[in-house]
């Protein structure tokens, strides 16, 4: 069972803790977390871009000139692809880049990260994360002290506090999840993981089903 460190907030007092093998203590599966990261990525790309067609385009009504006897090629009309102004031929329109993720896959793959964090000693279990009001200040001395800043800080538990979202809000690399929602995107792109006991226990409980 990994071992990580865990901190006493009241005491000021650190020890050991041992996770469960099942959710930390897994051999990273590369592709799991590619398909994860892919996945995450996907569900954020807005496809929004767009391009107008000859029929979007305005104008372009009338013939430009008669079919036959000008000498010229003939043109249907002045927003012809072919013609300066005129619509574009397969261009990029709105779509969706989102795609299915099995639950195992991702549940996997969550696991996969989580691991690999706890095997680089960068996962550390704090037994409460209690804000009492709203202070950047405060929240940032306190990850220093456990060693979290200034690398990126991923911080979990159970059902955050407004207070704590208030407080990391301004602090540039800490972003704040809950148990629930904390995704393989969050835990790969954080490079120090501070999660209370309550939150390791519910990530352990449904992702070790």
């Amino acid at each position: 069972m990994p071992n990580v460190t865990l901190v006493d907030v009241a005491a000021g007092s650190t020890s050991e803790t041992s996770l469960s093998d099942a959710v930390f203590g897994v051999k990273p599966n590369r592709h799991l977390l590619y398909e994860a990261v892919k996945h995450y990525r996907s569900r954020q790309h807005r496809g929004t871009h767009a391009t107008k067609n000859r029929a979007a385009v305005r104008g372009g009504g009338a013939k430009p000139w008669r079919q036959k006897g000008t000498g010229r090629a003939r043109v249907g009309s002045t927003r012809t692809p072919l013609w300066r102004k005129g619509g574009t031929v397969f261009g990029p329109q709105p779509r969706d880049y989102s795609f299915k993720l099995n639950a195992k896959v991702q549940k996997g793959a969550l696991c996969s990260a989580l691991s690999l964090r706890a095997s680089e000693g960068a996962v550390t279990v704090v037994n409460a994360l209690t804000v009492e009001k709203p202070s950047t200040k405060a929240l940032k001395t306190q990850l220093e002290s456990w060693g979290a800043l200034p690398a990126r800080t991923l911080v979990i538990d159970l059902k955050p506090a407004e207070a704590l979202y208030l407080s990391a809000r301004n602090l540039e690399r800490v972003e704040v999840r809950s148990a629930g929602s904390v995704s393989t995107y969050d835990v790969l792109h954080a490079r120090r993981i501070i999660m209370s006991e309550e939150a390791a226990q519910s990530l352990e409980t449904r992702l070790a089903k």
